[in-house]
């Protein structure tokens, strides 16, 4: 295919060849053949040598975002079946039995810029984040219900991502006659509820499946604290595991009415679990109780690189107040979703709230998301979800 092409600075190549997906503006030197927001495009070194394919959007930052290091190569049907084709794969190697929802496709990390789609049950949840995508929406929502046969697939598309990209917000119904609200899902052979269209996310934090089933290991006959539960899924996993107590702590109401209903489809009463309506900070700042095991998975704290400063004195803040209410030998669990906030930084920051509070920590395990959420690995940008496994040493 005559694609087609962009030339870039001198040295600017050696960018792809360590396989790093993305080009900013600043490595392009010329265009040619007035591509649109989202064709494909060749990209060539300033020597002329073809170095890979991948979609072009001049009104982003990132430029181009890399398809494939073949440059001989035809994005066509065939092309996006095998990738779908792949991923699918994937998922059916690492995602357990006794489970029917996972992320299917990882955006970057699968290959496929711009697209995530998530597995509730018998239905999908997509999203479409980049130009070159979007003009393939429809494309993608064909070979995903040929491979998939789902009962629907209901769109999310309105992130910032989107937004950089030129597009609109898209939210409603893709594919399918009805798409409900809820639905229920089985999760390592665990029951939840999930709200397809108002939830977090997609619906579910599916990146976190295999921290909960750590966890739930953890905590045999433990008193537990949940920060910032959300529908109540580490709780679960804690009780399952033979948790004393748990303490779910969660400032959406909307978000406590379905994490209580998930407690009962598992069979567990309030009594002893109790989920409390309250802002973690405060609460952390106001209760007495100690506890073996803190979980603290918070939203975002950091969007964007100027959000970074304060980012850091929220998650300081939180690790500090989390680490007055365990008792030696506890265990917290600590986790950054703020892409702009790096591994590095965070571990620093959870670091500095230790020396704070005057105690020292042993690191069991840096976590991440599960199997099912693959990056690639040259893209350190697509390591979003950070977190620390750490036992708190005695006085």
């Amino acid at each position: 295919m005559n694609y087609p092409r962009i030339a870039l600075k001198r040295g600017k190549e050696n960018v792809l060849r360590r396989g790093h997906p993305w080009l900013f503006s600043g490595a392009v030197a010329s265009v040619e053949g007035n591509p649109e927001p989202g064709d494909v495009v060749t990209a060539f070194s300033h020597e002329g040598t073809p170095l890979a394919l991948g979609f072009f959007n001049s009104l982003t930052d990132i430029v181009f975002r890399t398809l494939t290091g073949d440059p001989s190569a035809v994005i066509d049907t065939k092309f996006w079946a095998g990738r779908i084709r792949a991923a699918l794969e994937l998922r059916r190697r690492v995602v357990p039995s006794n489970t029917d929802a996972c992320r299917l496709i990882n955006a970057e990390g699968d290959q496929m810029p711009g697209l995530i789609v998530d597995r509730y049950g018998s239905s999908l949840v997509i999203s479409i984040d980049t130009a070159g995508m979007e003009k393939r929406r429809s494309l993608m929502i064909e070979i995903l219900q040929g491979a998939l046969s789902p009962s629907c697939i209901y769109e999310r598309s309105d992130s910032r991502a989107r937004r950089r990209e030129g597009l609109p917000p898209r939210i409603g119904r893709a594919w399918g006659e009805g798409c409900p609200n809820r639905v229920e899902i089985v999760e390592n052979g665990l029951r939840f509820e999930v709200d397809l269209k108002a939830g977090q996310k997609t619906g579910f934090f599916l990146d976190q499946r295999s921290n909960r089933e750590l966890l739930g290991a953890l905590c045999r006959g433990a008193v537990v604290l949940n920060c910032f539960s959300y529908t109540g899924a580490f709780s679960v996993y804690c009780i399952h595991g033979g948790a004393a107590r748990t303490v779910s702590v969660e400032t959406s109401a909307a978000a406590n009415e379905i994490a209580g209903r998930n407690l009962a489809l598992n069979g567990i009463s309030l009594p002893d679990h109790p989920i409390v309506q309250a802002d973690v900070f405060a609460y952390l700042r106001e209760t007495r109780e100690c506890f073996d095991l803190v979980i603290l998975d918070p939203p975002p704290f950091a969007k964007a690189a100027k959000d970074v400063a304060g980012a850091v004195r929220g998650y300081r803040e939180i690790n500090l107040q989390a680490v007055k209410h365990l008792r030696d030998g506890g265990i917290l669990a600590t986790f950054s979703c703020s892409n702009p906030i790096d591994g590095a930084l965070f571990e620093k920051t959870v670091l500095d709230a230790l020396k704070d509070a005057g105690r020292t920590a042993q690191l069991l395990a840096v976590l991440g998301p599960g199997p099912d959420h693959p990056v690639n690995l040259a893209h350190p940008e697509g390591r979003y979800l950070k977190g620390l496994l750490l036992c708190l040493a005695s006085r």
